[in-house]
């Protein structure tokens, strides 16, 4: 359990931290360019030297920091075995509605906690219509604020203790689970290890699982005869096999040799937006990030809407993070075995309800029957808009579906004991 105390959290970096930052953005080389590369060879020079600038000049951090502030966010003491006690940040939002269902959202990379800050008006707003939730969303260990693990060998069960601890904590003996990227993934292990007795649903935004077997899904397995004659399945998978083939390069690199990429994460603001930033372009549905005056302009191309304030505090709150940035990469080393096997190491189906949101430009789109997988599906939802970051890009539709999952009529109504989640005024 929680060695200590709910501790509220004020982010407030120290101004010699900021100092260092704007000497570093002073002391910037930047590399050549091809011509007409555009994005073939990654982030483009014009895009990043345009950011550059602002981050440079007119970004300000205390103003970003102040606006983070108005989350209601806590660091708790969580032992871990084998790892001792780490320090953990998290957002925690209640609803107003008292027996609203506890929520645990987890982001994944190169995300943070701020991914639920537009998704929480939506759920935990009162209403008789639909259900409210009480919102715990935290900063993974080495990510953020929370303080990361010192020893290697801190994978899936691992950060399922340290969820599952978290809720305990704050009084959530039962609770339902949502998350994309290592959100998902670390997921399948929290559902793993704590399931039915504490996790009594879970929802995903981005179903990637193992290829189906014939002794565990027999049927799934068997559909899979069908694809050559499914459009919509070949399609999906083209999609995914292009994306492995150019656009995870990432993932070997911190799944084998984070610690040697990380020295220019943790030296090179400029290396560390130019990482990030090709994700925030290439993994959204040309999402319109907002100016600083926050007014979206739908007109501009995809690679110059990611621009200015969102994007520099995207990157801020790694370049600011409490271990640094490099020590998010490692969770790629420490999930993976060191690239020697895959992530879903150490899982295994659950009879746990489990929901899926499908969203067209999803890293990794597979056969939907295949989400049979991941465990007892009860819900599915698929959208005509949205990429990877749903919470962030398209929190109405996320937040919707989990209405409809956990409303009244839907397939994980009353999972929670005692707890409707209406509004009962």
């Amino acid at each position: 359990m929680a060695t200590n105390a709910e501790v509220p959290f004020k982010l407030s970096v120290p101004d010699s931290d900021i100092d260092l930052l704007h000497k570093k953005l002073d002391l910037t080389r930047f590399p050549d360019e091809l011509e007409n590369a555009a994005w073939n060879y990654g982030a483009p020079l014009s895009d990043i030297q345009r950011l550059f600038e602002h981050w440079k000049t007119k970004f300000d951090w205390r103003r970003a920091e102040a606006e983070i502030n108005k989350l209601p966010m806590f660091t708790r003491d969580i032992e871990v075995e084998g790892h001792g006690t780490l320090n953990i940040h998290y957002v925690h939002q209640k609803s107003e509605v008292q027996h609203a269902i506890p929520l645990l959202f987890v982001h994944g990379w190169p995300g943070d906690f701020l991914e639920v800050r537009k998704i929480l008006p939506f759920l935990t707003k009162k209403s008789t219509d639909y259900p409210s939730f009480h919102v715990v969303a935290l900063s993974l260990p080495g990510f953020g604020f929370s303080e990361a693990p010192k020893k290697p060998g801190f994978a899936g069960r691992q950060y399922a203790e340290v969820f599952n601890k978290l809720m305990l904590s704050l009084g959530y003996e039962e609770y339902v689970y949502q998350g994309g990227d290592w959100g998902h993934l670390l997921g399948l292990h929290a559902v793993t290890h704590y399931g039915h007795q504490h996790i009594k649903a879970w929802h995903t935004n981005m179903a990637v699982c193992r290829r189906p077997a014939f002794l565990s899904h027999p049927l799934v397995f068997l559909s899979m005869l069908t694809i050559p004659f499914n459009k919509s399945v070949k399609a999906d998978l083209e999609h995914s096999m292009v994306w492995r083939r150019s656009g995870q390069g990432y993932f070997a690199i911190q799944s084998t040799k984070p610690q040697t990429l990380g020295y220019g994460l943790a030296d090179s603001p400029v290396g560390l937006l130019a990482w990030i930033y090709e994700k925030l372009v290439s993994w959204t549905d040309a999402y319109p990030w907002t100016d600083d005056e926050g007014k979206p302009d739908f007109a501009r191309s995809q690679s110059t809407m990611l621009t200015r304030s969102s994007v520099i505090e995207w990157i801020s709150v790694y370049w600011f993070s409490r271990a640094g940035p490099a020590a998010s990469t490692r969770i790629y080393y420490e999930m993976t075995g060191g690239g020697k096997h895959d992530t879903f190491e150490g899982t295994k189906w659950t009879s746990v309800p489990v929901g899926v949101s499908y969203f067209p430009k999803e890293l990794v789109r597979l056969p939907k029957s295949w989400s049979y997988t991941l465990g007892n599906l009860v819900f599915e939802s698929e959208h005509d808009k949205g990429g990877h970051f749903a919470a962030f890009e398209t929190p109405e539709k996320l937040a919707g579906d989990l209405r409809r999952m956990y409303g009244m009529g839907g397939p994980a109504h009353g999972v929670i004991s005692g707890k409707p989640g209406y509004d009962e005024a």
